[in-house]
């Protein structure tokens, strides 16, 4: 969409387009109509940086493989789905190239795109039942553009597995700290790096944790400066805004 943009103001400025026809493109291209169902937002990589996503649950397979279509033939190289079941996932891989991972139900239709952010980003987990949301926020991350880094079963629980890995977390851009149960990783990962560190609670955990409720309060009360909270289970966007942040200006 950007490079149809470029080329429209590039007519304009050669004199073989006029404004008011580049206008008229322009107004004609905002979203498409697919099916009864969807609207894709064609402008959202112009205007946000990144490609408008596909969210997979409580959708049909019929009804993601034509989005996943529509948007692949409007130029959109890389196409991420988000909530994919294993069923949409095999209807959609008849038609289409995807990449699936069932572990986090993440789909990529077409190839990752070259890595353009600016440092790398460091996903860690808790514990390995944390791995579900750490890929969902891994392969987002990966799919917009970024060297992803997986520390992952580096709780609190066994706090020197998380120290032997202090040379990739005092590197990163940006950190991403998964976590269940209590949601102490977050708040110990904030007192040790310098950049910023995004908490993910996850509903792992027993009774009291109360589906991830118990790791949100925490993450949300850290006394470790530098520390923002998504909600619970939502890899997805913590994937999005750890790679917004690594495309902005960062160490030199």
């Amino acid at each position: 969409m950007n490079q149809q943009i470029l080329g429209l103001l590039r007519q304009v400025e050669a004199g073989t387009l006029s404004a008011e026809e580049a206008m008229l493109h322009l107004k004609m291209e905002p979203f498409e109509e697919v099916g009864n169902f969807a609207k894709l937002d064609h402008h959202r990589a112009l205007r946000q940086g990144a490609a408008e996503v596909i969210y997979g649950a409580g959708k049909t397979p019929e009804q993601i493989q034509q989005i996943a279509k529509a948007m692949q033939d409007s130029g959109q190289s890389t196409i991420l789905i988000t909530r994919m079941a294993q069923e949409a996932a095999d209807y959609v891989g008849k038609s289409l190239r995807l990449r699936y991972d069932p572990l986090s139900r993440v789909g990529i239709v077409g190839e990752l795109p070259t890595v353009d952010g600016v440092g790398k980003i460091v996903v860690a987990t808790g514990g390995t039942s944390d791995m579900p949301v750490a890929e969902e926020a891994a392969l987002t991350a990966e799919a917009l553009g970024n060297q992803v880094v997986r520390l992952y079963d580096v709780g609190v629980a066994g706090l020197h597995r998380l120290l032997s890995h202090l040379e990739d977390l005092m590197s990163a851009q940006v950190v991403i700290a998964i976590a269940g149960m209590e949601g102490a990783l977050c708040s110990v990962i904030g007192g040790l790096v310098d950049c910023p560190v995004i908490g993910v609670p996850t509903s792992v955990g027993y009774g009291a944790s109360f589906q991830g409720l118990s790791a949100l309060l925490s993450m949300l009360n850290s006394c470790a400066s530098g520390v923002s909270v998504v909600n619970i289970d939502n890899g997805f966007g913590a994937g999005y805004l750890a790679s917004m942040i690594n495309h902005m200006e960062g160490k030199r």
